[in-house]
This record gives structure tokens, C-alpha cells and sequence, in this order.
């Protein structure tokens, strides 16, 4: 099982410079195999749509459907605000890697924040 963060999957859909290792990570699993934190979904919907307009950014979040979607709850919430005090993560960066780590997949980054961090792949 992989996470892709929302850095990840913006390179891939908007033709980012990381796009190719991008492509290769989450080509080589099938969706089902991916984790995707709807915090992910939230952050690939609102940077597309504001630079690409709705149809684009709801074309890839019709894309991240296909993977598997994983909400916030009491006990990913608890382990965001743990992970943000301890490694002085941004909300987001801590719940989406609290996704992650709950479900022990590998987060796949570009993300500085989350660099050096336990089960991270840095891109």
C-alpha cells in the first residue's frame, strides 16, 4: 500500500517538473493500492481548479476516486495533532501523513516538510 500526497498528484495531473517519477510510483500500483487522504482531495481539487477550472480539477478527483479514499476520523485526528507537535507539521502535512501512517503505507513527497520523516519517500 502507497499514499501520494497532494504534491504528488498535482506534479502528475498539471505536468509538473516531478511528473515522470510521479507517473512511474503510481503507474506501477493499481488504484486500489493507493491511499488518499480526502484532505488530498480537498488540496488536488482547489489547486486545479484554480488553475485549471472545474472541469479539470473535477476530472482529478474523478482520477484520485479510483484509488481509495480515506476520511479523517477521531483517531487520525488524535495522530495529525501528535505528529504536528512533535515534527512542527502544518495541519494538512499532519493529517495526511497520519493517514498514512495508520494504514502503514508509504507516503510518496515532494513536500520539504515531511522529508525526514519515518515511512516517507522523498521525490
Amino acid at each position: 500500500m502507497i499514499s501520494v500526497d497532494s504534491y504528488g498528484w498535482i506534479e502528475r495531473f498539471g505536468g509538473g517538473a516531478k511528473q515522470a517519477p510521479y507517473n512511474r510510483i503510481i503507474d506501477a500500483v493499481s488504484p486500489d493500492e493507493i491511499l488518499t487522504s480526502v484532505v488530498t482531495v480537498y488540496e488536488v481539487y482547489k489547486k486545479s481548479k484554480s488553475l485549471g477550472g472545474e472541469p479539470a480539477a473535477l476530472a482529478n478527483v474523478a482520477a484520485l476516486g479510483h484509488t481509495r479514499i480515506v476520511p479523517v476520523d477521531q483517531e487520525i485526528a488524535l495522530a495529525a495533532a501528535d505528529f504536528s507537535l512533535e515534527h512542527g507539521l502544518h495541519f494538512a502535512d499532519a493529517l495526511i501523513y497520519a493517514t498514512a501512517r495508520r494504514h502503514g503505507a508509504e507516503l510518496y513527497t515532494s513536500d520539504i516538510a515531511l522529508r525526514h520523516l519515518p515511512a516517507v519517500r522523498f521525490i
